[in-house]
């Protein structure tokens, strides 16, 4: 497998309906997503499989990821967000 071009796939997966997701899921399939184990890369790829709205709850802790290792993701990228906020200027 051509992970180069996987890689591209899930950053334009990654693109959301909404500025909110986009801003918080681009940068982290960028430069966070080549790095995950392939089970992480599997879990990436489920939870881009969701809706907007419900990805949006998720990561503003609205409501609960429907399994653990979803949760999981959705922790990882705002512990990256959080991560890459505090290393700004």
């Amino acid at each position: 497998m051509d992970t180069s071009a996987e890689n591209q796939r899930v950053y334009w997966h990654s693109r959301r309906g909404m500025l909110e997701l986009d801003l918080v899921l681009m940068p982290f399939a960028e430069f966070r997503y080549p790095g995950l184990a392939p089970e992480e890369q599997l879990t990436y790829r489920r939870l881009l499989e969701a809706e907007d709205t419900d990805i949006f709850d998720w990561l503003m802790h609205r409501a609960a990821a429907p399994d653990p290792l979803l949760d999981a993701t959705v922790e990882s990228i705002l512990a990256y967000g959080r991560a890459r906020t505090a290393n700004t200027p």
